[in-house]
């Protein structure tokens, strides 16, 4: 008897041209890692064989030929008429009385003594492969129910094989269409309408890092996530400290989700809707961190079964509560990129920014902007112009592929825009709200997704500059190390992959300026808050902290720890705040707590803030977020600078402070070390050296106080420079020192990258390693190993 249907219990990956991949995954799943308790809901699938015996039955196979054979497979002038067609024939057309049954009796064995919903999913036979997805070519329909219902949405499943853009996608591919069979899973529905659902990758969608799970989320049916419609819920799981039981979300963003889809019983039959989220549900993260790590360890052990970088879809029962996997399949872009050869953008020129959103990819593209409100506008199109429009779906496909760029007023970083996107590696800009009503059509505009996560968007032609680099063939310096000086987290992923021993100093101003934006006093004292405006703007950004102090700790350790995990096992040196007051000022709520000083260069910053009344409690807040990052999270690769320790007793009182808080050197193996930026710090190097583990030399601010220049005067900037006598002689003196008492020590500065001889002279005095900018690292260590193939032997 002819195989119509299978059953998820019968069926494993190498069914797959029985059965599609999507559905031969299912059966994996189901039979081999539910043992270790993943959740997959039950479920069966119609065979290659009956999609066939429909084909044959109903005549179709000259009909098709003939139909393909005539598709104008160059312009696709004809796509849309094609397809059509070929869609009509096969609604047109009868399931057979065997499969019919076949179906039925199925169906009425999954159901038990009820009719239940199902989601009936279109799965191909090329589909999920490892060289192309196929994702969102066919159709699928959801909260399916009773047997008439089921056997429409199987032969509408059949037709779908036939869209406009799956046949575009198989002609850009080089897919045979009569070679290619659509199998149908019928799968239990699980009631996420009543609680969420998501998308997993396990690595980061952006930069291709392996060791990070990406998950989102949102309330309701996870459809509005693939469509873009609305902007998720995202986390990061950091995999190997998920794996050591440590808690491992190393960032976690909340997303507006506006709308959310449930189920839509009407007169016409069970379909779904979008409705409003209600207010407090938008303010709420859609999974609780049980459940992130939850998933993050199904999503590891799927990756581990298959062996490869994994798309996972995730929902969650609203009536048992329980986490289950609806889909899984290889992930086919980034994990197929050689992740060491870089392409590096950078703006030359600033102008009017019109729009700003969520970034995809790192590229800066200049073109002509075509607003379009549907994937009929296609002809109006012209390849390589940049699409604007509120929201895509795979029936955008054909547009987007003769696009430039791509920027909609929704969606998220896993919404069908930013997967194309990333597919087609062009740019894309999503979650703008407001791009169709800000970008006009036919302006030309300068697309720029370079700074991380936030992109932007130009009124104008602007320059901007290319630089392309293979780091496959890149030889590392044999005595010094190559650090990174890293503050953005948005960055950290992509910039592991630079040839690098770790990063020498990660700033945390940075996450402090963007991702907190809030004075840690301001947060610590809100209740003395004066000013009713900056109390309500700050009440807007932490009204999810019901304890205000403790989103300045959870903001602050999640940047750090982003950036950690990037660069982990290998070092990574977090100086704590060196902010001026003027600086401090400027974050909400910071006037009220900074004092007015005439040079806040010289004024109250680093050490002295530590220990200080005015700042001691922001101070706690640092530490707690740091030993959050150790302690919890299990990155202990983190080590901690203090910048501008005047003295040895300042020295001795901001460790003191530090104990208090939980940060004892030593323990869990914590190592402080001291920036070497004043003549102070040079001259009682052997007694910072009997306080501190390490230094790191600030060639910047030890020049400026060495020569007696404010560096930021642009009067005497010309008298500036790190290669001047003086300022040299302090630093092989405190190098020296640092050596003999067997400290390590550091340099972070421009100048080993722009000067030849003062990376020779670092080299020589046996600097144990120096940090670059991203930008200045090639250039840095050819003039290291310069300088080491001139001094063989070294000092030390």
């Amino acid at each position: 008897m002819p195989e119509y249907i299978k059953r998820f219990r019968e069926i494993r990956y190498t069914d797959l041209p029985l059965v599609g991949g999507k559905n031969a995954s299912l059966g994996e799943l189901y039979n081999e890692l539910q043992g270790i308790g993943i959740l997959v809901p039950d479920g069966f699938a119609t065979t290659a064989t009956a999609y066939w015996y429909f084909i044959d039955e109903n005549g179709l196979r000259p009909k098709l030929t003939a139909l393909i054979a005539a598709l104008d497979n160059k312009n696709f002038s004809n796509l849309k008429a094609t397809g059509k067609a070929i869609r009509e024939l096969f609604l047109a057309s009868h399931l057979p009385e065997a499969i019919e049954k076949s179906i039925i009796n199925a169906y009425q064995e999954l159901s038990g003594s009820t009719c239940i919903e199902v989601a009936v999913r279109s799965s191909a036979s090329a589909e999920d492969l490892p060289q192309a997805s196929f994702a969102g070519q066919h159709e699928s329909y959801l909260n399916i129910r009773g047997n008439e219902a089921l056997l429409i949405a199987v032969k509408n499943c059949f037709a779908s094989l036939f869209t406009d853009r799956a046949i575009k996608y198989r002609e850009d591919n080089h897919f045979s269409h009569l070679n290619i069979a659509l199998s149908v899973g019928i799968q239990k529905m699980v009631r996420s309408d009543l609680a969420g659902s998501g998308i997993c990758f396990t690595l980061e969608p952006e930069s291709g890092f392996r060791d990070i799970i990406h998950i989102s989320g949102t309330w309701g049916l996870g459809e509005n996530i693939v469509q873009g419609s609305v902007t998720p819920d995202e986390y990061f799981v950091f995999k190997p400290t998920l794996l050591l039981n440590k808690y491992a979300i190393v960032q976690k963003k909340l997303g507006e989700k506006a709308l959310t889809m449930v189920y839509d019983d009407s007169d016409k039959g069970p379909t779904t809707k979008n409705i409003e989220t209600a207010i407090d549900k938008r303010e709420h993260f859609v999974l609780t961190d049980v459940e992130i790590t939850q998933l993050a360890k199904w999503c590891h052990s799927i990756e581990a079964h298959y062996k490869r970088p994994m798309d996972i879809e995730w929902a969650k029962d609203g009536i048992s509560q329980k986490l289950y996997i609806v889909q899984a399949r290889p992930e086919t872009v980034k994990s197929n990129e050689n992740q060491l050869r870089v392409k590096e953008y950078k703006m030359m020129e600033q102008g009017e920014i019109i729009v700003r959103g969520e970034a995809v990819g790192s590229k800066i593209v200049g073109g002509i902007a075509r607003v379009l409100q549907s994937p009929k506008d296609i002809d109006k199109l012209n390849k390589g112009e940049i699409v604007i429009t509120a929201i895509t779906s795979p029936d955008w496909d054909p547009v987007l592929k003769k696009s430039g760029g791509i920027i909609t007023d929704k969606g998220g970083r896993t919404s069908h825009a930013s997967i194309v996107a990333r597919e087609l590696d062009v740019p894309a800009l999503v979650g703008t709200y407001e791009a169709t009503q800000r970008i006009k059509d036919g302006q030309y505009i300068t697309l720029d997704c370079s700074e991380g996560r936030t992109g932007f968007v130009y009124g104008s032609a602007l320059k901007w500059k290319e630089n392309e680099y293979d780091f496959s063939n890149i030889e590392m310096p044999k005595r010094t190390g190559v650090m990174l000086i890293v503050g953005d987290p948005a960055k950290a992923f992509k910039l592991s992959f630079y040839p690098n021993h770790g990063v020498g100093l990660m700033r945390i101003e940075f996450i402090i300026n963007q991702s907190v934006r809030i004075h840690p006093m301001a947060l610590v004292k809100f209740d003395e808050l004066k000013d009713q405006v900056v109390k309500e703007e700050i009440d807007k950004l932490t009204h999810h902290y019901p304890d205000k102090p403790r989103y300045f700790v959870e903001k602050l350790a999640q940047g750090v720890a982003t950036i950690a995990a990037a660069f982990y096992p290998k070092e990574v040196i977090v100086r704590m705040s060196d902010f001026k007051t003027n600086e401090y000022a400027n974050l909400l709520g910071g006037k009220q707590f900074e004092p007015l000083e005439e040079n806040p260069m010289l004024g109250f910053r680093g050490a002295s803030r530590y220990y200080n009344p005015l700042y001691k409690d922001g101070f706690r807040l640092e530490c707690e977020a740091m030993k959050m990052v150790r302690d919890d999270m299990g990155l202990t690769n983190v080590k901690l600078m203090i910048p501008f320790c005047r003295t040895v007793e300042e020295g001795k009182r901001v460790l003191d402070v530090m104990r208090q808080y939980g940060l004892k050197q030593k323990k869990n193996g914590l190592e402080i070390y001291v920036m070497a930026e004043i003549p102070s710090n040079v001259i009682q190097a052997e007694e910072f050296g009997a306080l501190f583990d390490g230094f790191s030399i600030g060639s910047n601010d030890l020049t400026q106080l060495t020569l007696g220049i404010d560096r930021d005067s642009a009067i005497i900037a010309g008298l500036f420079s790190e290669q001047n006598k003086s300022a040299k002689a302090m630093m092989a003196m405190v190098i020296s020192k640092a050596k003999k008492m067997r400290r390590k020590i550091g340099l972070c500065g421009q100048a080993p990258s722009d000067f030849p001889e003062f990376a020779q002279f670092l080299v020589e005095q046996g600097i144990n390693s120096i940090s670059f900018n991203p930008d200045a690292m090639l250039k840095g260590i050819q003039n290291i190993n310069n300088a080491e193939k001139k001094n063989p032997e070294g000092l030390y």
